[in-house]
């Protein structure tokens, strides 16, 4: 139940970033044409800078691009299943990394708890010493 849940959910996401994607393609298309209208028909700032629109227009393109190989490209190497697996594989090493402590913990234990009854028995043997003279 809970992994039909997921990959619904992945499935959901996957198409809201193409439904992104698509909707930014439309844009650029209409706003493209409204850039060329804006220099062609009403000469808008031609005087500072001849075929503005261009520039804009190839600016805009490269966005699209990066939009276009984040959804389609990245997205497969650097999804949701690459997310889980990077998660689940720190997880492991910081559960490693955790086992290690507690067991040189115990280890430290171990030795602290040897050396006090090390301590106590040479303790209790120069009582016994002192006490015999």
């Amino acid at each position: 139940m809970n992994e039909q849940h997921e990959l619904y959910e992945n499935a959901r996401y996957r198409v809201k970033q193409k439904k992104r994607l698509y909707f930014h393609f439309i844009v650029f298309v209409v706003g493209s044409i409204y850039l060329i209208f804006l220099n062609k028909y009403l000469k808008i700032d031609e005087s500072l800078f001849t075929n503005w629109f261009i520039w804009a227009i190839l600016l805009w393109l490269f966005f699209f691009i990066l939009h276009f190989i984040n959804v389609f490209i990245t997205n497969r190497f650097m999804g949701r299943d690459w997310e889980r697996k990077q998660t689940d594989r720190l997880v492991l090493k910081q559960e490693v990394k955790i086992a290690q402590l507690e067991k040189e913990i115990i280890q430290e234990a171990k030795l602290k708890t040897e050396s006090e009854q090390y301590a106590s028995e040479l303790k209790k043997n120069s009582q016994n010493n002192s006490t015999k003279k």
